[in-house]
């Protein structure tokens, strides 16, 4: 028996998702989250095989399912992470496999690609949509582009509004360690400012 967590902020998405995996007589949901806070607790209290997990919880939440994600797995029984989100964007993607989560899928996969992912990540498979094993290849096959899950950090708080000042305030790093990445980030874009760094990056997937 697959036992699951299933972490999202709307109610409806969690009912219908327990009523999908009612049909399997191998999958029992155990517990249901409606914020990260909620499903690290679950997680570590239900001991289930695998979380799966939204990557936004919305305004009110103070963490991402990234960060659950993250917590989640270290745990010192951890189960695997299975990523079930609307937003397929370079940062989403690379934050939640870096947090650890063993597969990513997109919430208009067809109720059969789900349940094959769910039992897949369950015994530690990757389970990747098409489209977001797709956007990974792309990024191995051109890593000129390709910025770091830190480089994409400061982007995002760029494209935010944040200044130099304040993105090293939020990452604890020093200003002229933002400049660096900003330079770097410019070199790899080809553009010349920040606001031209922000409009390339949403053109190429790497912003939401």
């Amino acid at each position: 028996m697959i036992r699951i967590v299933i972490a999202d902020d709307h109610p409806v998405v969690r009912a219908g998702l327990r009523a999908v995996f009612s049909l399997e007589e191998d999958i029992e949901v155990v517990a249901e989250a409606a914020t990260p806070d909620e499903a690290a607790e679950a997680a570590e209290r239900e001991n289930p095989d695998m979380v799966l997990m939204d990557l936004q919880f919305g305004a009110a939440a103070t963490s991402t399912g990234a960060d659950a994600t993250r917590r989640i797995r270290a745990l010192d029984a951890p189960p695997y992470v299975l990523v079930l989100t609307n937003y397929d964007s370079d940062a989403d993607i690379l934050g939640a496999v870096e947090a650890g989560a063993s597969g990513y899928l997109l919430k208009d996969a067809p109720p059969h690609e789900l349940i094959a992912a769910v039992r897949a990540a369950a015994v530690g498979e990757s389970a990747l949509a098409p489209v977001i094993a797709s956007r990974l290849m792309s990024r191995m096959r051109a890593p000129r582009v390709s910025l770091s899950s830190r480089e994409i950090e400061v982007l995002e708080r760029v494209a935010a509004g944040q200044s130099n000042t304040d993105v090293a305030t939020s990452l604890f790093v020093s200003e002229t360690t933002v400049k660096s990445h900003l330079a770097h980030i410019y070199s790899k874009l080809g553009v010349a400012s920040r606001t031209a760094a922000v409009a390339a990056a949403r053109r190429t997937g790497i912003l939401r």
